[in-house]
């Protein structure tokens, strides 16, 4: 039987069948977890329209049976049962290193979980990727630690064997009209017990249960004897919204967004599922842009502005403006203008138009137009079998649509080349 510790990785538009059956492509899970993986899949169907309906499909083949594909989201799924389903970024050439370009393209993302945190310090080899978030927050946890845990005054009502504080008259009478030895008293105390602190050491508590890796469970403990005296939080939207927010707590940032990720579960999305604990899953789509655009801010020259989501223009302008405009990026240089935007997709020189879709092209001719722009690219992920390919798109009316790709086991050379 598989250790807890060793998860079921694919990489993305792999998938799980059901049960020993092996095929190529196909990793075999047993017939338990791919039940409650397909409960998590027909729950958020359900539920909702978009986001997490293109998480995963399920589909039926001949001689097979239920065949789960991974679709646009990577990440990792935590079952209750403790069981760790993986699902890897596909990355031309990255073999073993895929963990650990996927960790540091989360990084652009604008979450203070991730931003600055020092990948190449986590043991990525070994660790399966939620075990590599539990690392993280332990980190920021014990750095918290250090600095110093908050305490506030408390309100307390308690039927006290001694005054102090203000009498509640009221229920004084109704508990000590016969026995005159206690008071029903009201007063503040000072103490650790805040909602910030409540929260921290639910997710303690919670991620104890799920971790498989002692070094993890070992530093859980630890961290869990600075918070005696503070309850576990009950009532986790309740605390998030009485959570102070000023500079005196701005060291609580960092441990406090890993708080919900892991209480509530997800990542961007809320996803359902009775059977599962924990789905930190992110939209590659979303992961690839925002790294892109990391990389461009960081070198691009003074002279240069660079906007990510501009909104700017719309397709229309009369009789109001109608059918917005939003490309990823656009570069300006004076009265120089590229507009780029980035598609995580692997094309193919086997596929028609080496698989660009045509309704990224009108919209990449719609932004040429509009913007009147020098220069307008598609970028995506480099390919396996389209090194130093010149792809370009020319049209009689002056719109040149170029194909960049952007090599992940060495980014930095190719966004250079972009600018």
């Amino acid at each position: 039987m598989r250790s807890l510790t060793k998860p079921y990785t694919i990489t993305e538009y792999g998938g799980f069948v059901r049960g020993k059956f092996h095929l190529t492509g196909y990793e075999p899970l047993p017939e338990r977890t791919f039940d409650a993986l397909e409960s998590f899949i027909l729950a958020n169907y359900s539920e909702s329209e978009t986001g997490p309906v293109e998480l995963l499909s399920l589909s039926v083949r001949r001689g097979i049976g239920k065949i789960i594909t991974a679709r646009n989201y990577v990440g990792v799924i935590t079952m209750k049962d403790g069981t760790v389903i993986e699902i890897l970024p596909k990355i031309h050439g990255a073999d073993a290193d895929t963990k650990r370009i996927f960790l540091e393209m989360l990084r652009a993302l604008r979450d203070l979980s991730f931003k600055e945190f020092n990948v190449s310090n986590l043991r990525t080899d070994r660790l399966n990727l939620f075990e590599i978030f539990i690392t993280m927050f332990t980190t920021e946890a014990t750095t918290l630690v250090k600095q110093g845990l908050k305490s506030s005054y408390n309100s307390i009502e308690a039927n006290e064997r001694f005054f102090k504080g203000k009498l509640n008259v009221q229920q004084n009478i109704k508990h000590n009209y016969v026995n005159k030895e206690k008071f029903f008293v009201r007063y503040d105390e000072w103490s650790l017990n805040r909602p910030e602190n409540r929260l921290l050491k639910a997710t303690l508590r919670f991620l104890q249960k799920q971790t498989s890796n002692d070094r993890n469970r070992l530093k859980l403990s630890r961290l869990l004897t600075w918070f005696d005296g503070v309850e576990v939080s009950t009532d986790y939207e309740a605390d998030f919204s009485k959570c102070v927010v000023d500079r005196s707590m701005s060291h609580y940032n960092k441990a406090l967004s890993w708080c919900r990720v892991f209480l509530r579960g997800n990542s961007f999305t809320a996803f359902a599922g009775s059977e599962v604990a924990v789905a930190l899953l992110f939209p590659m789509e979303k992961v690839f842009e925002s790294y892109v655009a990391a990389k461009l801010r960081r070198i691009i020259p003074a002279n240069k502005e660079l906007r990510t989501q501009d909104n700017r223009y719309s397709l229309f302008d009369r009789p109001t403006k109608a059918f917005g405009l939003r490309p990823d990026i656009v570069l300006m240089d004076g009265g120089r203008t590229v507009v780029m935007d980035t598609k995580w997709k692997l094309l193919s020189e086997n596929a028609r138009n080496y698989g660009i879709l045509q309704s990224d092209m009108y919209q990449m001719y719609a932004y040429g137009k509009k913007y009147e722009a020098e220069k307008v690219v598609l970028l995506y992920p480099q390919p396996e079998n389209l090194h130093g390919a010149d792809i370009s798109f020319c049209s009689d009316d002056g719109v040149n649509v170029e194909v960049s790709f952007i090599d992940l086991l060495q980014p930095d050379l190719s966004v250079l080349a972009l600018i």
